[in-house]
Parts: structure tokens; sequence; C-alpha cells
């Protein structure tokens, strides 16, 4: 696969990938490559459409009305709430190599920083899917929702409108989210589904980071203001009502200002 010797072909593959544990094994092997060298960032035609990416048939996917509402007080419900963590991150493995597929003018250190999110992002896929399966489920015996996608699709054609709306809004929720999701695995006697959300918290501060990161530097090259773009890109965008209250520690360790905090805490 990743003998084209083309970081953007890898990606592609990787992203096309339709089968789970395929993906992140692809998605190990690319990164490997990255790092050993044998991958060049090399001239090559613009990106394809890529408005479905490999995924497998199961799980369904739903509008997230749709999807029940599940207590944590039975197997079931806990697995769900895990299964639909493993969706996220399922999704965030493609939203990463899209990124490292898509936008080709960027410095090295853009594709090295997505290449580690989706690596992350395969390992969490990884250990989710383990603990569903001990609950005695397996990924796709639940719906799911297309949510992060769609935001990709409609943030494809700009890397800014991306870093501003996918990894600092819809993926940064999961900063404000997991902190109670923990707590309530513990008080139901689930201590290893909370530990594998503690990991996973602590690295999606840093994803979120990289989001951060990578957004002010497009808004620097092009000679915008941060946090008024911001502000103009959640208006535009309508990603939906941050219902707080939000992780102020953790969001600011991820590259927000506490000016961002302001605007989101009212939004």
């Amino acid at each position: 696969m990743v003998g084209t010797h083309s970081v953007y072909a890898a990606a592609r593959t990787c992203l096309h990938v339709c089968e789970p544990m395929e993906k992140v094994r692809a998605t190990r092997d690319v990164h490997a490559a990255w790092e050993r060298g044998a991958l060049a960032l090399s001239a090559a035609p613009g990106p394809e459409s890529t408005e479905v990416p490999g995924r497998p048939s199961r799980p369904r996917l739903v509008t997230p009305r749709a999807l029940p509402r599940r207590g944590l007080g039975t197997v079931a419900g806990r697995a769900a709430l895990m299964h639909a963590v493993a969706h996220i991150e399922f999704n965030a493995i493609n939203l990463a190599w899209d990124a490292v597929y898509r936008f080709r003018d960027m410095p090295r250190a853009f594709f090295s920083d997505w290449m580690r999110v989706a690596l992350e992002e395969a390992k969490h896929f990884e250990l989710l899917c383990g603990h569903v399966r001990q609950m005695g489920y397996d990924y796709g015996d639940f719906d799911a929702h297309n949510g992060l996608w769609e935001m990709a699709v409609k943030t494809a054609h700009d890397p800014l409108v991306r870093m501003a709306l996918v990894p600092r809004v819809l993926e940064a929720r999961g900063l404000d989210v997991t902190p109670g999701m923990i707590g309530r695995l513990r008080a139901h006697g689930d201590a290893r589904g909370a530990s594998i959300l503690e990991l996973i918290l602590a690295e999606e501060i840093g994803h979120v980071a990289i989001g951060s990161r990578w957004y002010r530097h497009l808004c620097a090259q092009r000679s915008l203001e941060p946090e008024q773009t911001f502000r103009a890109l959640l208006d535009q965008y309508k990603p939906g009502r941050m219902k707080g209250p939000l992780n102020q520690e953790a969001r600011l360790a991820a590259g927000f200002s506490e000016q961002e905090l302001k605007l989101l805490s009212r939004f």
C-alpha cells in the first residue's frame, strides 16, 4: 500500500478502507512509513471529492434524534455509550486522513501532526471496541449518526474552516462531556471503561490543540484576527448550540483563549 511513496496516495488508501480493524492496521503502517521517511510530499493532482469515506455496512446511520436514550444502569446501556464514543473515534480516523489527503499547501509539520492524530484515534477505537466486545457486543450492533463527517464535507474547501469547526467545535465537545461520562461509568462499576475514557480525554486535548495551532497559523497567514474570524465562522456554519458547562481547563490547554470561551459559553 505504501509502496507508492506518496503521502497523499497513502492517506487516500487509509481513508477508503472499509473494514475497521484493517483501517487501524493501515493507519499504523502508513504512520510508520512516514516516520522512517518512506513517504514523500511530492506534487500530485488535487484531491478528489471524498464525501463517503470507507466504513463498514454497520452501524446503521440515523439522525441524532433517532438514537434512543439509554441509562448506564445496564450492561447494554454502558455498551451503547462506549459504542457511541467508538463511532466518534472511527470518524476521527477518517477526518485525520482526510486532512492529510486534502490540504496540501501546508508545512510538513501539519502532515506529521494529523498522522499522529490518526494513529491515536485508531488506538482509541481499538480500545473501545475491545471493551464493547467484553460486554457482549460489537461495533455495528448499535445505530449511530454521521454528524462529524457531515461537517467535514461542509469544510472540505478550506483548511482554515476545517480547523476552526471540526477539531475546535465538534471534537472539542468531547473535552466538555467526557469527565461526566467517566464519573457515571465509575458510579456504575465500569472502572475499565472509565480508564479508557480518561486516556482518550488526555490525548484529545492534544488533538484539539493541533486544530487550534493550525487554525491560528492559517489566520496569521491570511492576516485574519483569530477570535473575530472564529465568531464569524460559528455564525455562518451554526454547528449547534454549546450545551454547557465548558471544560475551561481542558479547552485552555487545547489552545482556546479566554475570549473564545466566553463566546462559546453564549453560543
